[in-house]
């Protein structure tokens, strides 16, 4: 099946082991080893066993590993409690693990061992938008299914993936709607030079012009960056009511060390970010970034029993003094929605799977999800938090109900033409 991007140009936590096999993690393979992508490849899965195997993609290394890692903590919690409780059509998950480290064209050659060598049912994985995109084709031409777990840019669909973190609807326009309640008129961009803060910003550019904001400066680093003394001083001088900021990994350390060093804050001039959550919080210093904004549809602070559950079993594994984010929960919902994708359609092969995908729903720790089998993504509910003094972010908005996704933005008039 072919991407429509191109057309378009609780179960209690039980302590059973994940059978684990950490095939590689980090090591090269060639083009001979494993094909990238051109032509489509007859599957190899393998469901005659006890078990079947599906596959964990995430960086481990490199600048994206203070973020990656842990979402690889929330599927192995996942891939334990399934196996706990009988596993999936009865088989046990067997994991095969390995590590993009921060580069795409690693995810690329990776998803295809995954794929090709090792077989796999269906990968959970990727975190930046590179990384998505150069999976993409090698999932389309074998097949093969990847669940990606994080907030992106939106303006792609594709029958070979699942996107169950936040569309641009459900994240960036919720948060520039609650910018523009709190009569924030300028703005100032900045983020990683890549994928989806440039795409991100050019739908915030719309945006303004269509609401009466003006963008007062916009700037790009590269990704893991850690010189940000020019910028921070370019933002103090612009004055603007707030700032956007789509930073990714590591670089947001840099960022709000320098920033607070300018003399600025949440009070004198707020940020709002998207790629900041719970566990980012020690590495930057709650210090620089206490009172500061964030946009996602989870925080480890929501009040329902499946969270409370979730949270609780993810201390449990992996120690009390340890938080839990929105990629982590969309990693781990994840899991669960292939789980009743599978069991739904009786069967792990790829097209049967797709055809029962839609509808599909998942009581999560975020609130009910519901697959959109027209777009592959699912509902979220849009959330504003504010970090507070003890490192957690509490909501200070939230949406009303879910959020059908729009990943092409065809709701919203000021955004034609963006796709």
């Amino acid at each position: 099946m072919k991407s429509i991007a191109l057309q378009r140009a609780l179960i209690p936590f039980a302590a059973a082991a994940v059978v684990a096999t950490m095939s590689g993690c980090g090591s090269q393979i060639s083009e001979s080893e494993a094909d990238t992508g051109s032509s489509s490849a007859a599957s190899c899965v393998d469901t005659s066993g006890d078990s079947v195997k599906i596959g964990f993609l995430n960086s481990l290394s490199g600048t994206m590993a203070i973020s990656e890692s842990t979402v690889f903590d929330s599927l192995s919690l996942a891939a334990e409690e399934i196996n706990a409780d009988g596993g999936v059509l009865g088989k046990q998950l067997e994991v095969i693990s390995e590590d993009g480290a921060s580069e795409p064209t690693k995810f690329a050659e990776r998803a295809a061992k995954l794929i090709q060598q090792d077989c796999t049912a269906a990968v959970f994985g990727g975190w930046t938008s590179s990384s998505r995109k150069a999976m993409l084709p090698v999932f389309e031409s074998n097949d093969a299914l990847l669940f990606y777990p994080v907030q992106y840019e939106g303006l792609e669909s594709s029958d070979n993936i699942f996107y169950t973190g936040a569309t641009t609807n459900q994240q960036i326009i919720p948060a520039l709607d609650y910018l523009a309640e709190q009569g924030t008129k300028t703005l100032f961009l900045i983020g990683s030079d890549y994928v989806f803060p440039r795409t991100a910003n050019k739908i915030i550019n719309a945006y303004a012009e269509a609401h009466g904001m003006e963008i007062v400066g916009e700037e790009y680093t590269p990704l893991g960056s850690t010189e940000f003394s020019t910028i921070v001083n370019k933002v103090r001088d612009s004055g603007a009511d707030a700032v956007f900021n789509t930073l990714n990994g590591d670089s947001n350390v840099a960022f709000f060390r320098q920033y607070t060093s300018v003399g600025l804050s949440a009070g004198t001039m707020p940020v709002v970010s998207v790629s900041i959550a719970e566990e980012e919080v020690p590495g930057i210093g709650l210090e620089n970034v206490e009172g500061q904004l964030t946009a996602w549809d989870y925080y480890q602070t929501l009040d329902t029993p499946e969270n409370q559950a979730f949270v609780a079993a993810f201390k449990e594994k992996y120690g009390q003094d340890r938080v839990t984010s929105d990629p982590m929960e969309a990693a781990y919902t994840s899991l669960y929605l292939w789980k009743a994708m599978v069991e739904k359609a009786g069967s792990f092969d790829v097209d049967k799977v797709q055809d029962a995908a839609d509808g599909v729903s998942f009581e999560a720790p975020e609130g009910t999800v519901t697959v959109n089998g027209e777009n592959n993504h699912i509902t979220k509910t849009p959330r504003i938090g504010k970090i507070t003094s003890d490192g957690l972010i509490e909501t200070v908005w939230e949406a009303p109900e879910a959020v059908e996704p729009d990943p092409y933005l065809d709701s919203y008039d000021w955004a034609a033409g963006l796709s």
